[in-house]
């Protein structure tokens, strides 16, 4: 026998992961839910961070304004005196102010040669634009000069980058992952170096400060990956939809096996409503012989005692009254067995997909088939194969087979338990196999398999009437049934139907 084919294969591979499924939907759900949540965060944590981008770029603007403010005021004032006072006044209110220069006439800008040629250079640039220049940029040591030409003296601002962070106006946390700076063709200033994060998608951040004569590009970056994820929500998510996953399962479970109560309990009042039948039928047949023999005699005795002198009134009364009765008992039988009986145009025979009904045969005893570790084989060959049966009558024929073979398999070891159920074309009929690798039929009980009332099992567990209600319902369907050992132990039914697509 091949493996599990066709449909009815599929239908039991699926039955068999059916345990698996709660476990599959949570973990597609959590999944689900889990890349939602990260999405969401880091659009939050995106916003975050272009929102604080927008903050430090128009305070670092401001503050560059200020040294635009600071240049003009000593362009137009022209204070005299030392330097080193004008740093000291400055220097309290602007704390990245490190020295004022000033150059009056045609004195030469203080310090060595090349800053002093750069001083210069930057008054020229000043004085042709109308407004403060830039001059040398020392990225090293994060500071730079800043020219306003003017007369009769010009002024020129040291200014050190890493001042210009003030506490309270700079949006990022000193210990923010984010890294600042401000870049001028190659010469960057790092305001915060921020911290490393790993790989990870990456926000950026790049604009030119607002201010012409410190035309500096704030560029932020921002690495954001598994350690910014918010573990928290991801596990309460987690674990959320676990708990609802489990909740309808155990839902559906319980509506399954309230389903499954429900089909074999109209399965069993169907086998038993049929066995009282059947039983009916018997005790019909066993009576009626008799009653027609006493009704025979009766009337017999009657006649002769008609010719009797002796009180042959009373006799042929009783006689009579014998007759009446024995009349009543017929009819009695008679109206028992015709209320019992299927009335001849119930059967509702029918095309019927065979696979499904198998599976469903199968899943009515899930809960037995489990208790007995078993996991059976279900063929059905070709898989769209159909029968022309009742239903009803087909779905009882199984269930016997199949509760048969199931008792039959508890009395051998777990590790020998082997359940087939199959479906094959054979001839234009429709053949269904069930077998079973149990102990077998007895060689005295082969010949009295489908007897009425002929059972193996001890005590109260059976009344002998399943197989022979199976072969009637069979034979009433045009089918047949037949019983024997299967090779190399165990029995095999044998269910042959019409065949729904060759028989007209």
């Amino acid at each position: 026998m091949r493996g599990l084919g066709g449909i009815g294969g599929g239908t039991m591979r699926l039955a068999r992961m059916a345990p698996l499924a709660p476990w599959a939907a949570w973990l597609l759900i959590a999944t689900a839910g889990a890349v939602g949540i990260a999405l969401a965060q880091r659009e939050v944590q995106r916003a975050a961070f272009e929102t604080d981008a927008r903050i430090a770029h128009r305070v670092l603007s401001q503050r560059l304004v200020q040294h635009d403010a600071i240049l003009a005021a000593l362009a137009l004032l022209q204070p005299g005196g030392e330097a080193d006072s004008a740093v000291q006044r400055l220097s309290a209110l602007y704390p990245q102010v490190l020295r004022v220069l000033r150059r009056e006439g045609r004195a030469a800008w203080s310090g060595d040669a090349s800053l002093a040629a750069g001083l210069l250079a930057a008054e020229q640039a000043s004085r042709a634009a109308r407004r403060a220049a830039l001059g040398p940029i020392d990225s090293t040591q994060g500071r730079y000069w800043l020219v306003q030409a003017a007369s009769p003296a010009a002024f020129a601002l040291q200014i050190e980058v890493a001042s210009l962070l003030v506490p309270g106006e700079w949006p990022l946390a000193p210990g923010s992952p984010a890294r600042a700076t401000l870049q001028l063709g190659r010469e960057p200033f790092v305001l915060q170096a921020g911290r490393s994060l790993g790989t990870g998608q990456r926000f950026e951040f790049d604009k030119v400060l607002a201010v012409e004569s410190q035309a500096f590009e704030l560029s932020l970056d921002l690495a954001y990956g598994a350690a910014q994820w918010p573990w928290a929500a991801l596990g309460l998510w987690a674990g959320a939809s676990g708990l609802a996953v489990a909740a309808v399962a155990a839902l559906w479970r319980q509506r399954r096996d309230e389903r499954r109560a429900r089909e074999l309990l109209r399965v069993g009042q169907a086998g038993r409503l049929n066995a009282l039948g059947e039983l009916a039928a018997g005790i019909a047949h066993e009576l009626n012989q008799p009653l027609t023999a006493v009704l025979a005699n009766t009337a017999a005795a009657s006649r002769l005692l008609a010719d009797q002198e002796p009180d042959l009134a009373t006799a042929r009364q009783a006689m009579d009254a014998a007759a009446q009765q024995g009349r009543r008992a017929a009819d009695v039988l008679g109206r028992l067995r015709r209320l019992i009986e299927r009335p001849q145009g119930e059967s509702a025979v029918q095309a019927l997909r065979l696979a499904p009904r198998l599976a469903a045969a199968l899943d009515l005893l899930e809960g037995e088939i489990r208790r007995l570790g078993l996991r059976p084989q279900l063929t059905v060959e070709p898989p769209q194969l159909a029968v022309k049966a009742d239903a009803v009558a087909l779905e009882q024929i199984v269930h016997n087979l199949l509760t048969n073979a199931l008792h039959a398999l508890a009395q051998v070891p777990p590790a020998e338990r082997r359940l087939e159920l199959a479906a094959s074309i054979a001839g234009n009929r429709v053949r269904i196999t069930v077998r079973d690798s149990g102990r077998g039929i007895t060689a005295a009980a082969l010949p009295r398999l489908f007897e009425p009332f002929f059972t193996t099992r001890s005590g109260a567990g059976g009344l002998g009437l399943g197989l022979s209600l199976s072969e009637t319902l069979a034979m009433g369907m045009g089918g047949s049934l037949a019983g024997g050992n299967a090779v190399p132990r165990g029995a095999e039914f044998c269910l042959e139907l019409p065949d729904a697509e060759l028989t007209a």
